[in-house]
């Protein structure tokens, strides 16, 4: 039994849990910056792949980082607990970071993806639970919301600082200390959490599996078993079909899960089948959310390296330069990758990105005169720093949004959570519509375009993440039945999972598009198009969301 505080004041669990979130997440966005730059360089014990190879690679672990929770959240709920849990998956996660910072063959890059993508799925889903059930005290209880938020502010403090000292490490020595940088980000929270110990274990609790429970067995042979026999068929068969082999084991891979999932709604009668039915329609729109949510780390990363104009201000110059968070280039020849007018490479006999003698890339859509006299260096903010936009903005946002639903919810007037969903689906698109608008404003081959645009993008994209990103688990909680509300909070995970798949798969074809513009356009019109399907049944979903919170189990 969960005991009691003695006052209403949030616990000391709540600040053990923020701040290793705040390390995990540290690592976690760290690696996430500068894995598909790191992927693509030539330099500094870069792999040298192209566009598409690399891309591929970040988006197969995105979806793999976004599906392992739910069996690692099952595994929590059923035989380890959540601070065992969480101090495997944090373990692992560490492990995989040092080996990514080991300079060596492929086999270790996929040996240190490997330990974080079953270390994430360890930790990610279960630090969470564990701080919901330190709140489920009647006195805790109405200052969950509250905790959560506060929670999440960890989230984004520690994804917001962790691109600076990974701009900082690989600028002044190598891409593997960035990656060890992670690491160490890791053990800090695993010991951090150590110490925390005693304020958090009344939140360990493991509920005895109910009759009506789905065994683990029958997850297993319905699911992960034939899961498994149609990705080595996606794996293995003659060609590709969607751009790689991975696409391919994926998706087919998902295939008899998405049966799965419908084949339970088709069974279910009455409320539970509305139920099964509504979170299954918003888990549809929710895969266009999570496929532009996760653009970040692979076609906007492209464009802030390659088609943002990303030379330091003055002010910001001398800000930065102490902490050496710049990228320096200069025009001395030396060697770089060989590309087209389009920055396409091309790849050798070994599998790498073809490299000769040259100036620096970053030129070659840059007018001549703005580059630097010879001799002298450019100062550019790195790339991932842009990474630390999003953050930034959902720090500014937050209170923001979190008002406007107060001053509404005064008033009656608040979104109900379809219509959070749908509004949130609209407003992703309108991120992306941003992006088609930066590229039209020039021709991105000749000149380069404001870091305006991009940081617009974000900015528009946080309030959609606000709107939709919150409420999914809780959604999942309160509307699933109680006999499937482990499977269908695994849906949800599998839904992030293949929005970030589906966003690699439409980044992999980044090189074939000769205007970008068509490339964002496609995500803006499929955001745009859910919204008029989801709009006109926003009534209907709210409707069976109140029927099954109201109803008592």
């Amino acid at each position: 039994m969960i005991e009691k505080p003695v006052s209403a004041k949030h616990p000391r669990g709540l600040y053990v849990l923020f701040f290793t979130e705040m390390w995990e997440r540290f690592g976690f966005y760290l690696m996430i910056g500068i894995l598909p730059l790191f992927l693509r360089a030539t330099d500094k014990g870069g792999r040298g792949m192209d566009n598409a190879l690399s891309i591929d690679v970040v988006g197969t672990y995105v979806a793999l980082v976004y599906l392992t929770p739910f069996l690692g959240g099952l595994l929590a709920d059923r035989y380890l607990g959540y601070r065992k849990s969480i101090f495997i998956g944090g373990g692992l996660m560490a492990l995989g970071y040092l080996i990514l910072g080991i300079p060596g063959s492929n086999s270790l890059l996929f040996a240190g993806l490997g330990c974080v993508i079953v270390g994430n799925g360890f930790f990610k889903p279960n630090i969470s639970t564990l701080l919901g059930n330190i709140y489920n005290t009647k006195e805790l209880k109405p200052k969950k919301d509250i905790a959560y938020n506060i929670f999440y502010m960890g989230v984004n403090i520690g994804a917001f600082i962790c691109n600076f000292v990974a701009a900082y490490l690989r600028n002044n020595y190598n891409w593997g200390y960035a990656f060890m940088a992670a690491g160490v980000g890791m053990i800090i929270a695993l010991i951090w959490f150590a110490f925390g110990q005693k304020y958090v274990k009344q939140g360990d609790i493991m509920n005895p599996v109910q009759k009506e429970d789905m065994p683990m067995s029958k997850i297993v042979l319905y699911v992960f078993v034939p899961a498994i026999i149609a990705g080595a068929i996606g794996w293995f068969i003659p060609g590709n079909i969607i751009g790689s082999d991975s696409n391919d084991a994926f998706i087919f891979a998902c295939v008899p899960i998405i049966i799965f999932y419908f084949s339970i709604w088709a069974r279910c009668k009455g409320l539970d089948k509305r139920r099964i039915g509504t979170l299954l329609t918003l888990f549809g729109v929710a895969i266009i959310f999570w496929n532009i949510y996760n653009q970040n780390s692979t076609a906007l990363t492209i464009w802030a390296e390659t088609y943002t104009n990303r030379e330091t201000p003055p002010s910001a110059e001398k800000l930065l330069t102490p902490f050496a968070f710049l990228e320096k280039v200069n025009t001395n020849p030396h060697e770089v990758p060989v590309i087209d007018n389009q920055f396409r490479t091309s790849l050798g006999t070994d599998g790498k990105v073809i490299t000769g003698l040259g100036i620096n890339p970053y030129f070659k859509n840059l007018p001549k005169d703005k580059w630097p006299p010879q001799g002298q260096d450019l100062k550019l903010v790195s790339t991932e720093i842009y990474q630390s936009i999003n953050p930034f903005w959902i720090i500014l946002l937050t209170p923001v949004i979190v008002g406007l639903f107060g001053f509404l919810r005064a008033r009656g007037k608040e979104p109900s959570t379809p219509e959070k969903f749908a509004w949130g689906t609209l407003i992703a698109g309108l991120s992306s519509l941003v992006m088609v608008f930066a590229c039209l404003s020039t021709n991105i081959y000749l000149n380069k375009v404001s870091s305006g645009w991009i940081f617009a993008s974000y900015g528009v994209f946080t309030i959609s993440e606000l709107f939709m990103s919150p409420v999914g688990l809780s959604l999942v909680s309160k509307v699933a039945p109680r006999r499937f509300t482990s499977l269908m909070m695994g849906g949800w995970f599998i839904t992030t999972s293949l929005g970030g798949k589906i966003s690699g798969i439409l980044a992999g074809f980044w090189d074939q598009f000769d205007n970008k513009a068509f490339f964002f356009a496609i995500s803006a019109v499929a955001a745009i198009v859910a919204c008029f399907f989801i709009f006109p049944l926003t009534k209907r979903l709210s409707k069976v969301v109140d029927e099954a919170t109201a109803q008592i189990e």
